[in-house]
């Protein structure tokens, strides 16, 4: 059977693991013979409550380190060479300077089944010198070392290797022995024992060992550990696991963001760990990961191959001034000032009385984002000093803190107040009308603007516009003043020729503006524009999918034509089929998703039959929203596995833009393979 994604792969395969495992062995699935296998629990051993560990004081900061299993999953590349390389590339590369100290093994370390005596086996072929070893190499190094296993009878990878329910007390006996620093105990096969009691007594067993050993709780979220974990443990899984995508890292963002009360010292809200560098996001998208998860003061957990990792991921990942915000001693997570549109402020209180300010951009396209320096904690000043923390630049504001952020970008400054404000540059925002919607062939104007937001004045400011090869752009004002005054604004209008021929999409131009500051020191700076091409649709009925889209965003694989989303590659689908019901026309999606037309104001109604497609089975619940401009034109509200097609209609008449959307209902993202079916739209 195919393989169909709950949140991400990784999940699908421990979610349905445990309900479907007694399926398995009666079907004569692992290995085993057709009869039905009772799973046998045994019995906790009897031991008196601990008394205080001494260990209360462990990840005082949030834990930073490395994890195979977003790069490796269970297969052969997971062994001892590949964890000693990354060992030894943490001090080549400069990640234990930067505060990365935990090595750390996932799942398919052991063998399948105990010894006779009931204890854990490493797989020789893996780990041919055994767990202590490799664990010695590690602290060789000045590191410490991590390991994993699963508070049930079997662990979460699909071969099912040996849990730690009801041998909670030896296993952590065995760890210590090996000199484990950190252990990761995950959700699968806990045959519905208590999630507070399956923990509690891992972390009773861990503590009688008398050896200080990090505790990770991996519940995925499912019973609230933010509520009670933190007497537990010093970190706790928040959410499903993440994939290396925009969608999957972005939702999870947003959903460990609401959490920000629970965090504090040594006690820490676990997002997950890191896809930087995997391949799956751009580097853009990879800032976004690694500033949101600092400023969520979120474990930092490398989930990279490090020996065939871009430099770029090195780049990333050993940002001091990021990692600091995310090291804060303080221990403070960062709470949402704003959200609107797309458009977030995240501002993290620090031990120096400073903030961590994320302006972070979801949306499919630049976007100007603007806070204050009161918005976000800071007391009344005449002057700001504000660190843009991937630039590594000083500029100094009156109080407004603003910047145009590119699509699925973020700004991450640290701002304080600051008597000697006057000896940075002023800060200067530069922006233009995003957004515009136009056809190839035409000429629109777009103005820009140049404002000085600090209490100095900018000199000899001038700018200037870069469009793609082939366009034409002409300034119909100004583009330099010979100073701009505090609070002073350079308007320029320009008009943008689009070459006739240009297909549908989404193009960023570049706005640079160029100014001095009263040192006579010369500062750049450059931001997107994004100009949207529409190409008119047929006059009379015809289907959108069909048409080339103006943007179109997934939450599993791309968006498919004439076929069902699939899997995570491009035209792996099937045929669209709802309810037994099949379609020829369509567009195959995953919620979230979003996917964009252009109408130029020239048709009146979107049809379709939506539904989600039965290639998940008996799972998966959506909704599906037309929406013309920025009005919803048409709601279905849940759609599940078992209903038939659903048919939807949407008048857009003297809409620019109309807009699919499916979203996951509210339930998370498990299973939701939506159609769009004989999506199609009329025109004059």
């Amino acid at each position: 059977m195919r393989h169909l994604p709950l949140r991400t792969p990784r999940v699908t395969g421990r979610r349905l693991l445990g309900a479907l495992i007694a399926g398995l062995l009666a079907a004569g699935g692992l290995g085993v013979s057709a009869r039905a296998v009772p799973v046998t629990v045994p019995a906790p051993v009897p031991v008196p409550a601990p008394a205080a560990s001494g260990h209360e004081d462990l990840a005082r900061t949030p834990p930073m380190g490395f994890n195979n299993w977003n790069s490796t999953h269970c297969r052969a590349e997971f062994d001892e060479s590949m964890v000693k390389g990354i060992a030894d590339l943490f001090v080549e590369r400069g990640l234990k300077d930067a505060g990365y100290e935990y090595v750390n093994l996932d799942d398919c370390w052991a063998l399948p089944e105990r010894d006779a005596d009931g204890q854990l086996v490493p797989d020789p072929e893996r780990f041919p010198n055994g767990i202590g070893a490799v664990a010695d190499y590690v602290h060789s190094k000045g590191l410490k070392f991590g390991i994993y296993t699963s508070a049930g009878t079997k662990t979460c990878s699909s071969i099912g290797f040996p849990g730690a329910l009801g041998h909670e007390y030896s296993d952590a006996r065995q760890f210590a022995g090996w000199g484990v620093d950190y252990l990761k105990y995950d959700n699968c096969n806990n045959q519905g024992v208590d999630a507070k009691q399956r923990y509690t007594t891992m972390r009773d067993a861990l503590a009688a060992t008398g050896r200080p050993i990090v505790y990770s709780i991996c519940e995925w979220g499912q019973n609230k550990p933010w509520e009670w974990a933190g007497d537990l443990g010093q970190l706790w899984r928040t959410t499903g696991d993440i994939s290396d995508s925009w969608s999957s890292m972005s939702s999870i963002m947003k959903a460990n963001l609401e959490l920000a009360p629970y965090a504090r010292p040594g006690g820490w809200n676990d997002p997950d760990m890191l896809e930087v560098g995997n391949g799956g996001m751009t580097d853009t998208e990879y800032r976004t990961h690694f500033s949101m998860w600092s400023i969520m003061a979120a474990p930092l957990l490398i989930g990279t191959d490090l020996r065939t990792a871009p430099e770029s991921a090195f780049e990333i990942l050993t940002n001091g001034e990021v990692v600091a915000v995310d090291q804060d001693p303080l221990g403070k997570q960062g709470e949402v000032v704003a959200s609107q549109d797309g458009r977030w402020v995240v501002s993290k209180e620090l031990a120096d009385g400073s903030r961590a300010v994320a302006l972070f951009n979801e949306g499919s396209r630049a976007q100007r984002i603007e806070t204050t320096a009161r918005a976000v904690g800071l007391p009344g000043a005449r002057g700001y000093t504000v660190r843009d923390l991937w630039k590594h630049s000083d500029t100094h504001t009156t109080g407004t803190i603003a910047a145009t952020v590119p699509a699925h970008g973020t700004v991450l400054v640290r701002v304080h107040a600051d008597r000697k404000w006057a000896q940075y540059p002023p800060a200067v925002d530069v922006s233009a009308g995003g957004g515009t919607v136009t056809e190839a062939g035409r000429t629109e104007r777009i103005t820009s603007e140049v404002t000085d937001l600090g209490g100095t004045a900018a000199r000899s400011v001038s700018v200037s516009l870069t469009v793609p090869e082939g366009w034409r752009a002409a300034p119909a004002s100004a583009t330099s003043a010979r100073a701009l005054r505090p609070g002073g604004t350079l308007a320029t209008d320009w008009d943008v020729t689009v070459p006739a021929g240009t297909p549908a999409g989404d193009r960023d131009l570049t706005l640079t503006a160029e100014y001095r500051t009263r040192s006579g020191t010369r500062i750049t700076s450059s931001v997107p524009v994004t100009v949207r091409v529409g190409v008119p649709l047929p006059a009379g009925e015809s289907a959108l999918s069909d048409a080339g889209p103006l943007s179109a965003s997934n939450g599993w694989g791309p968006v498919e034509r004439d076929r069902s989303v699939g899997e995570s590659g491009a035209g792996d689908g099937g045929p669209l089929t709802i309810g037994g019901t099949t379609f020829a026309k369509g567009l195959g999606v995953h919620a979230p998703s979003s996917v964009e037309y252009y109408l130029g104001g020239a048709c009146s109604t979107v049809t379709a039959q939506v539904g989600v497609d039965d290639e998940t089975g008996d799972r998966g619940s959506v909704a599906f929203e037309v929406w013309a401009d920025g009005t919803r034109a048409a709601s279905t509200g849940t759609v599940t596995h078992a209903d038939p097609a659903r048919a939807v209609s949407a008048d857009v008449s003297g809409a620019d833009v109309v807009r699919l959307v499916v979203t996951d209902a509210g339930d998370g993202m498990d299973y939701d393979h939506a159609d769009w079916a004989d999506v199609r739209v009329t025109c004059a």
